[in-house]
């Protein structure tokens, strides 16, 4: 596949936007090894090639175990991921496929006892960017280094 379109190129302030947000989120409660988790897991579901690349690579330079990783599509059948973990996870999912769930209440149910409100909104700016950043790459065909 070829490129289709530089978006940070031909629109360096819509990048700077977008790039704002991640500055918001690395600020914010949501430890470094997690959000990774949740960017990768966001970028398996919508297929995201070099979305997929460079959080995988962020996820083993922020100290996640490639074990992990390689089971993060599965992660309802393994013993690796707490619960915290797993009530992020089932969330990133419901939103990132939101016209198929509609967000189910047992999901926020689950997710509420691990997170305080703030950091709930933090989870969601991390979810819509992160799904955000991949409609770019994948629409206009950006492909890993």
């Amino acid at each position: 596949m070829d490129t289709r379109l530089n978006f940070y190129t031909a629109n360096p302030e819509a990048m700077r936007l977008l790039g704002a947000l991640e500055q918001r989120i690395a600020k914010s409660g949501i430890d470094k090894p997690l959000a990774e988790l949740l960017r990768l897991r966001v970028s398996q579901i919508n297929g995201c090639a070099f979305c997929l690349d460079m959080h995988f690579s962020d996820a083993v330079k922020a100290g996640e175990q490639t074990r992990r990783l390689a089971s993060l599509s599965a992660w309802r059948e393994t013993p690796f991921f707490s619960d915290r973990e797993r009530a992020a996870l089932a969330w990133t999912e419901a939103v990132t496929l939101v016209a198929d769930t509609h967000v189910p209440d047992a999901v926020w149910e689950d997710i509420r006892p691990h997170f305080t409100p703030e950091e709930l909104v933090d989870l969601m700016l991390l979810i819509t960017t992160i799904n955000t950043w991949n409609r770019f790459a994948i629409a206009f065909r950006k492909m890993p280094a």
